[in-house]
């Protein structure tokens, strides 16, 4: 049922918003099931039980086929590697580094076939794989140092809120994942609605800072 709504949910992602623009036979939702099931026969049991997947996939096709994608390979592959998180977040996967899907060409392959090869590929630090999601996509990868959030211009991620604090937040590492924490800001911090403190953070979490909200991926 699972993989059945991976499925939908990636067709309607990926083939919905460029079915007319590809010119190769082979659907990206073909290639969405495989990630999935190169998840599925890949996971493994990680150091907190959590099961760890495959982070790093390589699609092998064909020129013809790749030459058919070339026009929005960018655009193809972000949207194969949310609906990859996607899959994860369901499943309950965890992972060791950056999600990346990446397109390449093999002459030996013909028209309409391809192989996937998957690994899982550590990121930069001792910390988990995480990434702050914000307002206008803007993705900002997480690692050993510490995240400032706030009003103030050397913040790191500097926020135009009036209900944000000038030190408003913090991520930190923690273990092998990241916590937020509030500084003690005007107006608080929540996740997911609930106002804390202090908080360690999930796959999905919505962190709100005033009126601003970021969604944290652990992946």
């Amino acid at each position: 049922m699972v993989l059945r709504t991976f499925e939908q949910r990636l067709e309607k992602m990926v083939e919905g918003a460029f079915s007319r623009a590809f010119k190769s036979g082979l659907r990206p939702v073909e290639i969405g099931r495989k990630l999935a099931r190169e998840m599925d026969l890949n996971r493994s049991v990680g150091v907190n039980g959590r099961p760890t997947v495959p982070n790093h996939f390589v699609v092998h096709l064909s020129r013809g086929d790749h030459e058919g994608f070339a026009a929005m390979e960018t655009a193809l592959t972000r949207e194969l590697t949310d609906a990859v998180r996607e899959h994860a977040r369901d499943e309950g996967y965890g992972f060791v580094g950056p999600v990346r899907v990446e397109l390449d060409v093999d002459d030996k392959m013909r028209t309409g076939a391809f192989q996937i090869e998957s690994t899982m590929s550590e990121g930069a630090g001792g910390a988990g794989a995480g990434s702050l999601i914000l307002p206008g996509s803007q993705r900002i990868g997480l690692t050993e140092r510490v995240l400032t959030i706030g009003r103030l211009p050397e913040s790191h991620i500097t926020l135009q809120d009036t209900n944000a604090s000038r030190h408003h937040a913090e991520i930190r590492p923690s273990g092998d994942g990241y916590v937020v924490i509030d500084l003690s800001s005007t107006n608080g911090t929540s996740v997911n609605g609930v106002r804390m403190s202090q908080q360690l953070l999930r796959d999905g979490d919505i962190i709100q800072i005033g009126n601003t909200k970021l969604l944290f991926e652990d992946a």
